[in-house]
């Protein structure tokens, strides 16, 4: 099975460990993947903002670097859901690219669902003791249905204790350029969001989509919490988790 990794932007920006998790995870379960030098975003800040043309130029891209896979695999809910839900909408007047489109989204998912629902993948590689909560990330959930995929996964690691996070279906107050263009709005959902984390007692908060974990992890450490962990889920399943924050 030859599997397309989109890695994502922020991801290879900002925490490339996260990429190299996904990639151990994929390869434990037994695939062939494949990361094209070529790729770049998967086109969402502008098609949230109306660029569509930006949107469809970068689409085609992911086509052509794509195209020889049997999968393609984020780990990113957002980013998935750009690529499985709203480029074939992209080419509404082009059938010959919406085919293309179409047919490449169909076999694109996030990561854990891959792994869960596609591969079921049943041992995780990663080692943890410990209490972890899950926060689900707006995209991930509501357009591509991960909710149970990650906590499954995590609940086969040996010492996890996962313990739900209150409100854990509710926005980080990210979003995108959301957090941008309603900076006071966001910096409330977040404390809100990092309260509830915070009162869950749990050494570390987990999620899959890093644009969450980012803003999530500035608010905790404005907060002055200094020791909860912020990890993406990959991260944790691979045992690849990045840098333990000061204390």
């Amino acid at each position: 099975m030859r599997v397309g990794l989109f890695v994502t932007c922020l991801v290879d920006l900002m925490r490339p460990s996260i990429g190299f998790a996904a990639l151990r995870l994929l390869e434990a379960a037994g695939c062939q993947v494949v990361v094209p030098a070529g790729q770049t975003c998967c086109g969402q800040p502008g098609y949230n903002s109306g660029d569509f043309a930006a949107a469809r130029r970068l689409a085609l891209r992911w086509v052509e670097d794509f195209a020889d896979c049997d999968y393609v695999v984020a780990p990113s809910g957002s980013c998935a859901a750009m690529m499985r839900v709203h480029y074939p909408r992209l080419f509404p007047a082009d059938v010959a690219a919406g085919r293309r489109l179409t047919d490449l989204a169909a076999r694109t998912w996030e990561l854990t669902r891959f792994l869960v629902e596609v591969l079921r993948f049943e041992r995780p590689p990663g080692t943890w003791r410990g209490v972890i909560t899950y926060h689900d990330s707006c995209s991930g959930l509501r357009e591509l249905g991960v909710k149970n995929q990650p906590r499954n996964l995590l609940a086969r690691m040996p010492g996890v204790i996962l313990r739900e996070l209150e409100n854990c279906e509710t926005c980080c107050g990210f979003g995108g350029t959301f957090s941008v263009k309603f900076g006071e709005l966001s910096t409330r959902m977040a404390e809100h969001k990092c309260a509830a984390i915070q009162a869950s007692g749990a050494a570390a908060v987990v999620g899959g989509d890093l644009g969450c974990l980012m803003h999530i992890e500035g608010r905790l450490r404005r907060r002055g919490d200094t020791v909860t962990r912020v990890l993406h889920v990959a991260e944790v399943l691979a045992g690849e988790q990045g840098v333990v924050p000061c204390k």
